[in-house]
């Protein structure tokens, strides 16, 4: 995907010294692992480990909760984050993410979202990159998916 690869080049001169990169589960990991090879073919090589974190269920529409299904196992003290979502939306989850790295000890945490929602948050709130706006729908496939189904699909489609 063009867009994951221009992502990776204007992240690539943040990414300097130690990074472990996290996948937020399960919807980013397509975008995670297409993401961590693009990185790679710039010579920039994150450890890598995920954070299941749950606040959709099975619906269309955030419950406002975040839950941490699963944390990470490796330590993130004096490390930056790359820290990797699907899509941004509520802005929720990255900042409930971001605030449980931090008070792990992470150094920084630098937000990513394959898509940006046009209402998420913008400002100190917003992600620090993203690969695309996307359009005010539900969004589907590579990764994403709705009451579980359509996560396979090849390519980002939307739903009404």
């Amino acid at each position: 995907m063009a867009r994951v690869d221009d992502l990776a080049e204007r992240l690539a001169p943040r990414l300097q010294g130690d990074w472990t990169a996290i996948n937020i589960l399960v919807g980013a990991t397509p975008f995670t692992s297409d993401l961590m090879k693009a990185l790679a073919r710039r010579d920039i090589h994150p450890m890598l480990d995920a954070l299941w974190l749950e606040s959709y269920r099975d619906e269309r529409e955030s419950s406002g909760r975040v839950l941490v299904r699963a944390d990470i196992v490796r330590p993130v003290k004096d490390r930056g984050v790359l820290l990797i979502d699907d899509v941004f939306d509520t802005g929720r989850t990255l900042a409930f993410a971001r605030s449980h790295l931090m008070t792990k000890g992470a150094r920084e945490v630098i937000t990513v979202a394959l898509a940006r929602k046009p209402w998420a948050p913008k400002g100190e709130d917003d992600v620090d990159f993203h690969a695309f706006d996307a359009p005010g729908r539900f969004l589907v496939g590579y990764g994403m998916d709705d009451a579980g189904l359509y996560r396979g699909l090849p390519y980002v489609g939307a739903l009404d």
